[in-house]
């Protein structure tokens, strides 16, 4: 199969062929990572700009470092260190980058479609690394491809997930992303961080967060973003724990064989307890692993690697 895409927006316009063939691709690419040396020269002379408006340290560390394994060269930029805090609009700077040659742009920034309006007027591929609330693609494929190596599938699992759903584009890809390969998506949030729309994803409303983990094979905790909230939606912390935090006691709904998830930052003892996090059932830091091995894919996939006779 060739992988004819130039830019990796969201999960929705991917097909289920695409998301198989990055998903396979990135499950080769782990073993580089468990190599003595780490590096291969497969994108040797390639130039990747990683341009985040936004704080992140998982994300922008882990496409950082599968460019840097696959050999490619990499600059990283911030708003901070831009132009745009002289004045300078985003697509101005978007296609100084671009005169460049750079062969792939990473971007994050705070508004939702900042990467779909620059990728129209880029020639360089563009990776969205998470915009707004409205999409993250590379967290969602990361996450499909833990819970397929850890579970053998995705097709027919149940899939719960919790939390700040309203202002998460973490939930928003990994409901479109889940539900279109298969799985049954069901998520809860208290009433004022669950959006009006998002049934219409193709998740289940649960009336309650033990409903929602009930009979879970995938329990997928959501951390409080206060950042993008402009009231208080909860009265404290201790009450949000107590009421929608994921414990022991709650994960025994699930089945025996349960796996947790979580996109981190996490805010420890408020949406999951610590002996859940740091437990048996914990996949948090395979997300991380995972997350080098997904992006040396994409990068592979963008550079040319998917539109050639290779297997691989």
């Amino acid at each position: 199969m060739r992988f004819d895409r130039k830019d990796i927006l969201d999960i929705h316009s991917l097909s289920k062929k695409e998301i198989s063939m990055i998903l396979d691709i990135a499950q080769g690419m782990k073993e580089i990572s468990e190599r003595p040396v780490k590096k291969v020269p497969t994108l040797r002379g390639k130039t990747i700009i990683l341009f985040f408006e936004e704080p992140s340290t998982r994300t922008k560390l882990s496409f950082d470092t599968a460019a840097k394994r696959l050999s490619a060269d990499v600059i990283s930029i911030s708003k901070s260190s831009s132009s745009i805090v002289k004045g300078e609009t985003l697509i101005d700077t978007a296609k100084n980058l671009d005169a460049m040659n750079p062969d792939i742009i990473v971007m994050r920034h705070s508004s939702s479609g900042a990467p779909h309006i620059i990728s129209k007027r880029v020639r360089a591929s563009v990776i969205n690394g998470g915009d707004g609330i409205h999409a993250h693609p590379t967290q969602a494929l990361l996450d499909m491809m833990s819970v397929r190596e850890k579970k053998g599938k995705i097709k027919g699992l149940k899939i719960a997930i919790i939390g700040d759903i309203a202002h998460s584009r973490v939930a928003r890809s990994n409901i479109r992303g889940f539900s279109k390969m298969g799985a049954n998506v069901n998520i809860f949030a208290p009433e004022t961080m669950m959006p009006m729309e998002v049934e219409d994803l193709g998740c289940k409303k649960a009336l309650s967060v033990e409903s929602c983990i009930e009979k879970a094979d995938v329990v997928m905790m959501l951390r409080i973003q206060k950042e993008r909230q402009s009231n208080i939606l909860f009265p404290t912390e201790r009450e949000y724990a107590t009421l929608f935090g994921l414990i022991r006691e709650r994960l025994k709904l699930a089945k025996k064989d349960v796996i947790v998830m979580h996109p981190g930052p996490m805010n420890r003892g408020v949406e999951i307890a610590n002996d859940v996090a740091d437990s048996e059932c914990s996949l948090i830091l395979d997300q991380v692993t995972n997350g080098v091995a997904l992006r040396m894919a994409l990068f592979y996939l963008l550079a040319g690697g998917g539109k050639t006779n290779d297997k691989n």
